[in-house]
């Protein structure tokens, strides 16, 4: 056995040691977004792919895809379970029905978005985000610009949280660009089979409580949760387990709570538009915060208040040219008005 003495030297060792390694080569942050061949963006926590972002050119606009609960299953799919001209479903995603008499939802019309730029990616034990700038194109011209943060977050439990920042202004050369009335637009999740009320086994429930999409569909609601099982592991040991995804609106919102556009064949979406259309302008654009918590087990209702709370109070992201060295832009937390300067 060691003695005392040769014990503190021994950890008096290893600690220089660790002070030495963590000098010369950093600590490793649990949070990385990785950029790929091919036009996609890995998302991970502990060097593990939670979600990745899709923006390359054959597809009419970007998406999400895998968003994995914390079994590693995917939550979402590509596609609709039974009915091919819903292909444009495309896991999460970002699109609307009528912008300016264009349908960006659809994969019927030319109209397309395109990822044009990225601002930054940013790792670190908190959270990993990305900021891209994307536009939207009729096929004749570009109308809108969105800049778009994302940043996933580690949760307790494995569990992760993607939380999501839009920004809508006009193109330039355009002063006011409208989007009119529909159920469809801005983020669409399509949930995998399994989950869904109507081809496997799972449950809509909204924050008051109400299940079900005949009780959900075009009520306003903090959050939304879709939960159901999902298969894990393979050949003979595979099995189910209970995952979902609660879907919230931040109060900063506009219209908050909003309706809510609910499917039991298993899709959601935060319906901003609804009720009524609206125009934005290069002087009042429109920014919208939401958030994607992947957790295991049913829905928990306490638990999505908190989170809820959590997020209500966490400031937005500020993207902005950088004066540092070899960036530049760089993303930061903090409350900046939605009329802020274009970059």
């Amino acid at each position: 056995m060691l003695s005392i003495k040769h014990a503190v030297q021994l950890l008096v060792t290893l600690a220089i040691g660790w002070f030495i390694n963590s000098a010369a080569f950093g600590e490793l942050p649990r949070c990385e977004v990785i950029p790929l061949p091919g036009h996609q963006v890995s998302f991970r926590i502990d060097g593990i792919e939670k979600t990745r972002w899709h923006y390359g050119a054959q597809y009419p606009r970007p998406f999400f895809y895998p968003f994995n609960g914390p079994s590693g299953t995917s939550l979402t799919r590509m596609g609709h379970p039974g009915a091919e001209n819903h292909d444009h479903h495309r896991s999460v995603w970002f699109a609307n029905a009528k912008v300016e008499g264009s349908d960006f939802w659809s994969d019927n019309t030319k109209a397309k978005i395109r990822q044009r730029m990225w601002f930054a990616y940013s790792d670190g034990n908190d959270e990993a985000v990305m900021a891209s700038m994307l536009v939207w194109n009729n096929g004749e011209r570009d109308l809108l610009e969105q800049e778009l943060v994302a940043a996933l977050r580690p949760m307790p439990n494995n569990e992760s949280a993607l939380e999501i920042q839009i920004t809508i202004r006009p193109a330039p050369k355009l002063e006011q660009v409208k989007l009119n009335q529909t159920n469809f637009g801005f983020l669409a999740v399509r949930m995998a089979k399994s989950i869904s009320e109507f081809f496997g086994d799972g449950k809509l429930t909204n924050s008051a409580g109400m299940v079900g999409e005949p009780k959900v569909f075009g009520k306003p609601a903090r959050w939304m949760d879709y939960s159901g099982s999902v298969p894990v592991g393979r050949g003979p040991n595979r099995k189910t387990t209970i995952e979902g995804i609660t879907y919230f609106d931040h109060p900063d919102n506009r219209r908050y709570p909003s309706s809510w556009h609910v499917r039991e064949d298993g899709w959601m979406g935060c319906s901003f538009f609804m009720h009524e259309g609206l125009s934005v302008t290069i002087t009042k654009p429109l920014r919208l915060r939401y958030l994607l918590h992947a957790h295991s087990g049913p829905y928990n209702a306490n638990q999505a208040l908190h989170i809820h709370n959590q997020f209500s109070k966490r400031p937005g992201f500020i993207v902005k040219p950088s004066k540092k060295k070899h960036r530049q832009f760089e993303v930061l937390r903090g409350n900046q008005p939605v009329n802020a300067p274009k970059l």
